[in-house]
C-alpha cells in the first residue's frame, strides 16, 4: 500500500503540475500532495479516494501503452508483408515503428526510476550527507543513462532519414531516364556509401559496455567560425563537426583525435598557434639569457611561463605542447649517446650502476628518518625521496655540449662518470613508476599484507635487471651483425639527398626506444644506447650524423624547456617564498654532500677529483619529478600542497644548477678546458 501511495503522489503531481501555468500553483500542488501521502490536510476517506484515482489514471495509461504496442507489431508485421514497397521504403517504416516503441518502452521506465528515486528521498534521512551523495549519485547514474539512450535514439533517427531519403532517390531513379553522367554519379555515390561504412569506427557502440568506461556530461565549446561560415544553416553547422572542444566536470579539456569522417583532412588550430607562439618568443627570451650570461635554456622556461597558466594563458594544446617536448629529451639523449662511445661505457659501468643507486638508498633512509620525526606517512616519504634523488639529464646534458671530455690519460673523465649515472637514473625512473601501484596498496595496508609488498617490490626489481639484461643482449646483437651494414646502406643511399639519413637515423632512434619500452625499461635509455651503437662505426660517422640531428635537437628542446615553464608557478612561489628557498637549498646541499660521499667511496684514487663536478651535476632535481608527481597526486600518494611543493623545489633547483655547476668547473677544470662546459 506504501507503493501504492508514492505511485499516486508522483502521478497527481505530475498531471496537476502539467495543467497548471503558474510556479507558485505547482509548489502550492506539490505540498498538498505530501500532506495528503503523509496523512496531513485530509480524511481518510478523501486520502483513500485520491490513491484509487491516481492509480485507475496510472493503470489506464500503462493499458493504453501495451495497446498502442500490439498495434505497431501489426503494422510492423504489415509492412514486411506489403509488396508494393521496395526494401529501402520498408526499412525505413519498420525503423520508424520500431523508435516509437523504444520510446513508449523508455517512458515507462522514467517513470517507475522517478518513482523509486522519490521513494529513496523520502525515507532518507536529510541530516546524512552520505546517503544525499549516494542518492545523488545514483540519479547522475541514470541521467547519464537517459541521456546516451537519448543520443542514440537521435542517431538512430538520423539512420531512419536517411533510409527515407535513399529510397525517395531510388523511386526518382525509376521514374526517369539516367544520362551517363548521372549513372557515373550514382556509382560514384554508392561507392562513397561503402567506403564510410567500411572506414567508420563505432567507437561509441564499441566502448559504451567495455568494463572500467564512464558515462559523463561535458560542454562542447564550437570554435569560432568564420565570417563565411555563419550564415550557414543549422543543419550544416551540425554536419560541420570541426575540432570543438569538449569540458568535462572536472575542468579537463578535450580536443578531437580522430574524426568520425577519415575522408577529410583536419589539422588541430589550437595547437599550431601554440607551437608558433612560443617558436616567436623563445626567441627573444633566449637572447635576452644569452646577454646577461644565462644558459639559454632558462629563456625557454621563462617563455613558457609567460604563456602558461601563471601567465597569459594563451596555450590552448599543453599535452599536446609536452607531448612535443619529449621527443626533445629523445633526440637529445641520442647526441649524448652519440658522444658516448661504447668504450667509455665500458670504462664507468660499475660507477654508473652503484652510484645511483646508493645514493637512492641514501635519499629513502633521510626521507624516512626526516618522515618520522615529521610525522609523514611512509609510503609518502620514500616518494617524495625517490622524485628529489632524480637529476636531469637533459640539463646537465646542456652543460657538457661541446666540453672537453678527457683529462689525464687513463684517467676516468668527470662527463663519462655524470652522463652514465644519469642514465642510469632514467632506468630506475622505470622502476619507480613500476612499483608506483605497489606504493598505494602499501599505503592502507596490515603488517602481514606490506610483507607481501616487499616481496613485490623485490620481484619487480628482478623484472627490472633480466629487462636491462635483455636489453642489453640485444644491444651487442646489433652492434656485432646489424648496426655496420644499416649504417652503410644509409650512407649509399643518402648521397646528395640527406632525407634519408635522417629518416633512417629517426626510425633507429624510434626502433630502440620501442624495444626498451617493451621491455619495461625507460624510453629515455634506448634513446641514449641508439646514439652509443651509432657511435661505434667512428668519428666520421659521428660528425656527419650529429650535424644532421643537431638543429632537430635544438627545436624540439626548446618545446620541451618551455613545457617546464608550463608547470612554473611564480604567484606560488613568491608566497612561499621563504620556505621554498630553505626547502631548496637543503635538498641542493644534502644531494652534493651524499654525490661526494658515494663518489669517494667507489672512484679510483687517481680520480677522486673529480667527485666535486660530477656532485655538482648531480645537486638539482629532474623535471621528471613533474611526471612522477602528477602521478602520485592522482593516485592519493600525496597531496595538492606536497605536489606544488615538488614542482617548486625542482625549478627552483634547476635555476640554481647553472651557478652551482659553473663554481665546479672553475675550481677544479684547468682554464683550457672550461670551454663549453661554462
Amino acid at each position: 500500500m506504501q507503493a501504492i501511495g508514492f505511485v499516486s503522489l508522483w502521478t497527481l503531481s505530475s498531471l496537476l503540475c502539467g495543467h497548471l501555468a503558474n510556479p507558485g500553483e505547482h509548489e502550492d500542488v506539490v505540498k498538498h500532495a505530501i500532506k495528503l501521502h503523509r496523512g496531513k490536510g485530509a480524511v481518510a476517506t478523501q486520502r483513500k479516494q485520491w490513491v484509487l484515482e491516481s492509480c485507475r489514471k496510472l493503470s489506464g495509461l500503462l493499458r493504453q501503452k501495451n495497446v498502442v504496442l500490439n498495434k505497431l507489431k501489426n503494422a510492423i508485421r504489415a509492412v514486411e508483408k506489403d509488396t508494393g514497397l521496395s526494401d529501402e521504403e520498408k526499412l525505413f517504416q519498420v525503423h520508424t515503428f520500431e523508435i516509437f516503441q523504444k520510446e513508449l518502452n523508455e517512458s515507462e521506465n522514467s517513470v517507475f526510476q522517478a518513482i523509486h528515486g522519490l521513494q529513496r528521498a523520502l525515507q532518507g534521512d536529510y541530516k546524512d550527507v552520505v546517503n544525499m551523495k549516494e542518492s545523488s549519485r545514483q540519479r547522475l547514474e541514470a541521467l547519464r543513462e537517459a541521456a546516451i539512450k537519448e543520443e542514440m535514439e537521435y542517431v538512430e533517427l538520423l539512420a531512419a532519414e536517411k533510409h527515407q531519403v535513399e529510397a525517395l532517390k531510388n523511386m526518382q531513379h525509376q521514374n526517369k531516364s539516367l544520362s551517363i553522367l548521372d549513372e557515373i554519379l550514382e556509382d560514384v555515390r554508392k561507392a562513397a556509401d561503402r567506403l564510410e561504412e567500411e572506414i567508420e569506427e563505432h567507437a561509441f557502440d564499441d566502448n559504451k559496455s567495455v568494463r572500467g568506461v564512464n558515462f559523463e556530461a561535458v560542454l562542447r565549446v564550437e570554435e569560432d567560425e568564420a565570417n563565411s561560415k555563419r550564415n550557414a544553416s543549422k543543419r550544416e553547422v551540425e554536419d560541420d563537426l570541426g575540432l570543438s572542444m569538449l569540458i568535462d566536470s572536472q575542468n579537463n579539456q578535450y580536443i578531437l583525435t580522430k574524426p568520425r569522417d577519415s575522408t577529410i583532412p583536419r589539422a588541430d588550430h589550437h595547437f599550431i598557434k601554440d607551437i608558433v607562439t612560443i617558436g616567436m618568443l623563445s626567441l627573444p627570451c633566449g637572447w635576452l639569457c644569452t646577454t646577461i650570461g644565462l644558459p639559454t635554456m632558462f629563456g625557454y622556461v621563462i617563455c613558457g611561463v609567460l604563456l602558461g597558466p601563471s601567465g597569459l594563458n594563451s596555450i590552448k594544446s599543453i599535452v599536446q605542447v609536452e607531448t612535443l617536448g619529449e621527443f626533445g629529451v629523445f633526440f637529445t639523449l641520442f647526441l649524448v649517446g652519440l658522444e658516448f662511445s661504447p668504450e667509455r661505457l665500458r670504462k664507468v659501468w660499475k660507477i654508473s650502476l652503484q652510484g645511483p643507486c646508493y645514493m637512492t638508498v641514501l635519499m629513502i633512509a633521510f626521507g624516512l628518518l626526516w618522515g618520522h620525526l615529521l610525522q609523514i606517512r611512509p609510503t609518502q616519504s620514500v616518494f617524495i625521496s625517490t622524485c628529489l634523488s632524480l637529476s636531469s639529464t637533459p640539463l646537465v646534458s646542456r652543460f657538457l655540449a661541446g666540453s672537453v671530455r678527457g683529462d689525464k690519460e687513463g684517467d676516468i673523465d668527470y662527463s663519462s662518470v655524470l652522463l652514465g649515472m644519469l642514465v642510469m637514473q632514467d632506468v630506475q625512473l622505470g622502476l619507480f613508476i613500476a612499483v608506483m601501484p605497489t606504493l598505494i596498496q602499501a599505503g592502507a595496508s596490515t603488517y602481514s599484507s606490506i610483507v607481501k609488498e616487499i616481496l613485490r617490490i623485490l620481484i619487480l626489481i628482478g623484472q627490472i635487471l633480466f629487462s636491462l639484461a635483455a636489453v642489453f643482449l640485444v644491444c651487442l646483437v646489433i652492434k656485432t651483425y646489424l648496426i655496420g651494414p644499416y649504417y652503410r646502406k644509409l650512407h649509399t643511399e643518402s648521397k646528395g639527398n640527406k632525407e634519408i639519413l635522417i629518416l633512417g637515423i629517426s626510425a633507429f632512434i624510434f626502433l630502440m626506444l620501442t624495444i626498451t619500452e617493451l621491455l619495461d625499461v625507460s624510453m629515455e635509455l634506448g634513446c641514449f644506447l641508439a646514439g652509443a651503437l651509432i657511435s661505434s662505426q667512428g668519428h666520421m660517422v659521428t660528425e656527419e650524423i650529429m650535424s644532421c640531428i643537431e638543429p632537430i635537437r635544438d627545436f624540439l628542446a626548446i618545446i620541451f624547456f618551455a613545457s617546464i615553464g608550463l608547470h612554473v608557478f611564480p604567484t606560488f612561489v613568491i608566497y612561499e617564498l621563504t620556505v621554498l628557498l630553505f626547502l631548496t637549498l637543503s635538498v641542493v646541499i644534502m644531494k652534493f654532500v651524499l654525490a661526494v660521499l658515494v663518489l669517494s667511496l667507489i672512484l679510483p684514487k687517481s680520480s677522486q677529483y673529480i667527485k666535486w663536478i660530477v656532485s655538482a651535476g648531480l645537486a638539482q632535481v629532474s623535471e621528471f619529478s613533474f611526471v612522477l608527481g602528477s602521478r602520485a597526486r592522482r593516485a592519493g600518494i600525496i597531496s595538492r600542497e606536497v605536489y606544488l611543493l615538488i614542482l617548486s623545489v625542482t625549478t627552483l633547483s634547476l635555476l640554481l644548477a647553472p651557478a652551482l655547476w659553473r663554481a665546479a668547473i672553475m675550481k677544479c677544470v684547468p682554464r683550457p678546458e672550461r670551454r663549453s662546459s661554462t
